[in-house]
């Protein structure tokens, strides 16, 4: 079977399961399965759901430094920074439950395989405990299967045994068949999340392709929510249909009732 057959099998298997879950609808119980729900969970545990994230260019080290401040006060998951800034947060952090989180191949994903991977073992070596890369979305689009999987593989292979390691799939530039095939792809090449976007392109997550994403990965698999995440409601409502981490610039706000204009 050479590559174009295959891509096609594959896309008849997506498109054949896709259709299989419209058919059965969305059932909230799966969907919620391992989350919190709007009416039992406080800002204080939702906190723990949270990557507080600062990515934007020409942040400056007050910021960041504002940053783990806000992390450890609030007690969030992680702090989700670019790669360049890993060091300086491993070192605030230290000593803290506060997980340090970097980007890879941010935001567009388009850079070769080597200097991702490159990218990641840096990052690790600096101190990232957790590893967010953005999939290679123009080889998904065109159909380049092996090029999307192998890419995430690298950088499976650059991760520790305990780095977490999540895909982003950038679903805003995706069709639904592609979403799926995304998910499908990342857990085949051992990503531990699949997560919604950059924040950088396109309208963010939303509460429709977080229950596809979930119902796509099952149940072992992580779903990250991020993009256009800006108060507690929209938080919450994404743990409902099925994601288990939440990625935010104005997580404070968010903590405080307050909505934010914050992305990333």
């Amino acid at each position: 079977m050479d590559e174009n057959e295959l891509i096609e099998k594959i896309t008849k298997e997506v498109l054949a399961k896709l259709e299989k879950m419209n058919q059965e609808g969305i059932r909230k119980e799966d969907n919620t399965k391992g989350n919190a729900s709007a009416g039992n969970i406080s800002p204080a545990e939702l906190a723990g759901y949270i990557d507080h994230t600062l990515l934007k260019p020409g942040a400056t080290q007050n910021q960041f430094e504002q940053l783990c401040d806000e992390a450890l006060q609030y007690k969030f998951k992680s702090v989700c920074v670019n790669s360049s800034w890993v060091s300086f947060v491993a070192k605030k952090l230290r000593g803290s439950s506060v997980k340090v989180c970097s980007v890879i191949g941010f935001p567009l994903g388009e850079m070769v395989t080597k200097s991702k991977a490159f990218e990641a073992r840096s990052a690790i070596e600096h101190g990232a405990q957790e590893l967010d890369m953005v999939m290679n979305i123009g080889a998904l689009k065109s159909g380049n299967l092996k090029l999307v999987e192998e890419d995430i593989r690298a950088i499976k292979r650059a991760c520790r045994s305990n780095t977490i390691l999540k895909v982003i799939i950038e679903t805003s530039l995706l069709t639904e068949e592609e979403k799926v095939l995304a998910c499908e792809i990342s857990k085949k090449a051992g990503a531990d999340f699949v997560k919604t976007s950059t924040g950088f392109t396109g309208t963010g997550a939303t509460v429709e392709d977080i229950a596809l994403m979930r119902r796509v990965v099952g149940p072992d698999m992580g779903v990250k929510a991020s993009g256009g995440i800006r108060d507690y409601k929209t938080a919450v409502a994404m743990l409902n249909a099925g994601a288990n981490r939440i990625g935010a610039g104005g997580s404070v706000a968010i903590m405080n009732g307050v909505p934010s204009k914050e992305d990333y």
